[in-house]
């Protein structure tokens, strides 16, 4: 120990030794050992700053000067209450970068450039009298005035409520069917009611909360995202899941269950990467765009959902316009009616699928219900994971579904629509 001591007096002495006024004395003990003992430590390298001291320090001294150890935990321990974890963060982005860069080489070398935009612009121009969704666009002025002028007759009393909720009923199964009949047979008043039907919003109100001026530049930033965002999308579903799904037709008609897991997971990382350009598209520049033309105050079109540790959480806060209208019209109505939450909570995930295969199935004219299967199937998934899985665990086991459930509805439709379109009239 004495040695040791004297190894650390001379390299202190080479730093510099002290003026001898402040060397001795028993004030001067006394700082020295509670320096030592409250002071920040040495390093075990002997790289952290300390205080000079004299290199003539007794061996009481010396002992404080030579401590490097103390109680501590290691910093992945839970017990050490260490939490910033930013760089390995960090990490993750870049090999996440690599890791799709490399797939992108891939994609590149392997197909070539197949991002067209005129493509896209050309199947509109092909046949400019034929566009149903210009025709429902129009057409649901119609439905939206009769609901109005309905809730008007209920609220001055020249409407009973059995009338009035059976005109609703009519209304509402005529707006169901009426978009799948035009679908199916064509080829190929007021103004608070038209700020309802042009705000981002589902939950009609008499009184919308208004922001008191349209900012200008945020408008612009979010016209500018709309623009990209779309052109980006459309870029990584021509050169990035095209082929990709192309090429999973052959494993599903051999039934080769190895090549369709990896074909699957091939398809998830782009099909997972849009989804989320999507979200960000969707949710944040085109409803925020909206809601600044129309000066719409309540701007909370989606929460952090990305922090979701249970997927009851997630689907309440991924959509917030339609999670409002789910619960204001829907969960919080069977509550009142005597309905337990867990019968409402299956009627909102009933209804919701129902909607799920109806805008998938009207389009491709196709009934085969994977949309609904994989909406009901978020009740027992939602058991699960709240059952056995908290904090970061359940959070991984969201984004997992996220990642994995929506490539298999993908090759689902695209496999029973390829066998239905092209395979059933070449056997014919």
């Amino acid at each position: 120990m004495g040695e040791r001591g004297g190894a650390g007096g001379s390299r202190r002495r080479r730093a510099g030794p002290r003026p001898s006024g402040q060397g001795g004395g028993p004030a001067a003990a006394e700082e020295e050992v509670r320096n030592g003992a409250a002071g920040p430590d040495v390093g075990a390298g002997g790289d952290s700053p300390a205080p000079d001291r004299d290199g003539d320090a007794d061996a009481g001294n010396g002992q404080w000067e030579l401590r490097c150890h103390r109680l501590q935990d290691s910093l992945f321990s839970s017990d050490s209450g260490f939490s910033n974890y930013r760089g390995i963060l960090n990490w993750c982005v870049v090999m996440l970068i690599l890791s799709n860069a490399r797939l992108f080489l891939e994609n590149l070398i392997k197909y070539g450039i197949l991002v067209d935009p005129i493509q896209v612009v050309s199947l509109f121009l092909k046949d400019p009298y034929s566009w149903p969704a210009p025709c429902l666009v129009l057409v649901a002025n119609v439905f939206a005035v009769a609901a109005f002028q309905v809730e008007r007759r209920l609220a001055v009393g020249s409407l009973t409520e059995p009338v009035g909720l059976l005109l609703h009923v009519a209304n509402l199964v005529t707006i169901l069917c009426f978009p799948a009949a035009v679908s199916l047979l064509v080829e190929s008043i007021t103004p608070d009611l038209y700020y309802f039907l042009f705000a981002p919003t589902l939950c009609y109100e008499l009184n919308f909360p208004r922001s008191p001026r349209i900012r200008k530049r945020f408008l612009l930033r979010r016209l500018l995202e709309m623009l990209f965002f779309t052109q980006l999308q459309v870029g990584l579903i021509q050169q990035w899941m095209v082929p990709t799904i192309q090429n999973s037709m052959k494993p599903f008609k051999d039934m080769d269950y190895s090549r369709i897991i990896e074909r699957l997971l091939k398809l998830a990382v782009p099909n997972h990467l849009i989804w989320l350009v999507f979200f960000y598209w969707l949710f944040h520049s085109c409803l925020n765009a909206v809601g600044e033309l129309m000066q719409f105050g309540d701007r909370e079109f989606y929460r952090d959902w990305w922090n979701s540790e249970s997927v009851t959480y997630f689907w309440q806060n991924w959509n917030i316009p339609v999670h409002k209208w789910c619960s204001r019209h829907f969960y919080k109505p069977m509550i009142r009616r005597g309905s337990s939450r867990w019968v409402a909570r299956t009627g909102v995930f009933l209804a919701s699928a129902f909607f799920h295969e109806y805008l998938v199935s009207i389009p491709l004219r196709m009934f085969r219900l994977w949309a609904f299967t994989g909406m009901m199937a978020q009740l027992p998934l939602a058991w699960l994971v709240g059952r056995f899985f908290r904090g970061n665990y359940g959070n991984a086991a969201v984004w997992l579904t996220l990642i994995i459930g929506q490539p298999v509805a993908v090759l689902m439709y695209v496999h029973d629509y390829y066998v239905l379109n092209h395979e059933a009239p070449t056997a014919a």
